[in-house]
């Protein structure tokens, strides 16, 4: 478990652009170290604002991105191009417009496709994906506290919700008492679609880094909550952690309700 180092941005603008040339310099040094890398992507305003902001920096083509893996924290168990999901949005936001393999490109299944509108059985699917990219080389595999199997992820991003859930993980509902399962069928959730397909607390934590990002004044009581030493049954956020970083970056309005202690100055 690494403890939590925060990072406020003078708003969500900033926050996007800084955060994008963050995972630029994450996924190149990786790509150096060890030939590929693997970052898990976030849906919602900021995960998409992340993408888009990553799409027009000049920056971006220090990436290979035909030697990247890429995967997702969640998604809305939904059919295939539906404009809700997170695999049709990141599209939009970035992944049309970069040279990425097709084989590493590792979406959840869809409703309405091999898995009908099963979502226990999709969720079984891609955590037998996950399993299987694993393999047998330390450098590039880890494992969960119940030793399931999953990619050593480079860095995981995670959107913090106003009720402080994170991916498909909602305060009290079964998914986030998961222990064994690495991916788990959401039934239920509070914001629509009910059902949606979600990485587990052991997965997440599985990651080498866990970015968790919140802008706005609605993600302010959520940020304080989770980073208070709040159980992550009550508040999911506060669970997400990854085994060498931890790193929430937020702007000032969603850092408002934080002791001005817990982080260093803004960036100006």
């Amino acid at each position: 478990m690494s403890a939590p180092q925060l990072v406020v941005h003078r708003d969500k603008e900033l926050m996007a652009q800084a955060a994008a040339a963050r995972l630029i310099t994450r996924i190149v040094d990786a790509q150096a170290a060890r030939g590929t890398a693997s970052v898990v992507l976030t849906g919602g305003r900021n995960g998409n604002g992340l993408l888009a902001a990553l799409r027009s920096s000049p920056a971006r083509d220090a990436v290979d991105w035909s030697r990247l893996d890429l995967w997702w924290g969640d998604e809305r168990f939904l059919p295939e191009g539906d404009a809700d999901r997170n695999d049709t949005q990141a599209r939009e936001a970035l992944l049309d417009s970069v040279p990425l393999d097709p084989a590493r490109v590792h979406t959840m299944p869809v409703a309405g496709g091999a898995h009908g509108m099963d979502a226990d059985a999709a969720a079984a699917a891609y955590a037998a994906e996950l399993a299987a990219a694993a393999g047998p080389e330390p450098s590039r595999s880890a494992a969960t506290a119940a030793g399931a199997p999953v990619p050593a992820f480079d860095v995981l991003m995670l959107g913090v919700g106003p009720d402080t859930h994170v991916a498909s993980l909602f305060p009290e509902l079964p998914a986030v008492r998961e222990t064994e399962l690495t991916v788990v069928g959401v039934h239920g959730a509070p914001k629509p679609p009910p059902t949606r397909i979600s990485l587990t607390l052991p997965a997440i934590r599985a990651a080498r880094e866990v970015w968790l990002l919140a802008a706005g004044e609605d993600k302010a009581q959520a940020a304080a909550i989770a980073l208070s030493g709040a159980d992550e049954v009550q508040a999911p956020a506060a669970g997400a952690y990854g085994r060498s970083r931890t790193l929430w970056l937020l702007d000032k309005a969603a850092a408002a309700r934080l002791p001005r202690a817990l982080y260093p100055p803004a960036t100006p």
